[in-house]
């Protein structure tokens, strides 16, 4: 048996994983997100529970495709997701990401997009059983396998994208 954590609040569910009962977990995980890192994935790995990471891409931001003024068609739930005081600040650390990237892939010589980084850096987390991101697309599909065939990323790149650890609070346009 598996529980969906709730946006935000990975604790929610360490009493679960430790009663034994729960096989896996699926939490939101990804650079900005990395509280299941502090009690989820610690109760997770002493009861060999499965750990499902969800929204590797934050929605969409850790792709690079979005803006602060991107629009969705009406009825789409990202317009009640992506209200500016959520959408304006992640763009805007999405873009900090971007060019800690740029740095990285003039100096290393290497050609990591910024969906990679963020699969990767999942990757890293020898907690997380699978990745669920979403595709829409055959290239996004081939795109995630690269990723995942190239492994974890290199510990350096690793370490400074957990400085982007950005500890959010649910709200209404959250749920």
């Amino acid at each position: 048996m598996g529980i969906s954590i709730n946006r935000w609040e990975p604790w929610n569910g360490v009493r679960a994983v430790s009663s034994g009962q729960i096989d896996s977990v699926q939490v939101i995980y990804n650079i900005f997100d990395q509280n299941p890192e502090d009690e989820l994935f610690p109760a997770c790995r002493e009861k060999n529970v499965a750990v499902i990471a969800r929204v590797p891409f934050d929605e969409g931001t850790l792709t690079g495709t979005l803006t602060k003024d991107s629009k969705w068609p009406e009825g789409d739930w990202r317009n009640t997701y992506f209200v500016p005081e959520n959408l304006i600040p992640a763009v805007e650390k999405a873009n900090e990401i971007k060019k800690l990237l740029d740095g990285w892939n003039r100096e290393h010589e290497t050609r990591i997009t910024l969906p990679e980084l963020a699969l990767r850096f999942i990757l890293n987390n020898p907690d997380v059983s699978t990745i669920i991101p979403g595709m829409r697309k055959l290239h996004h599909v081939e795109a995630n396998v690269a990723a995942s065939d190239a492994g974890p990323l290199p510990a350096e790149l690793h370490q400074k994208l957990r400085a982007f650890r950005w500890v959010r609070k649910p709200a209404p346009w959250s749920q």
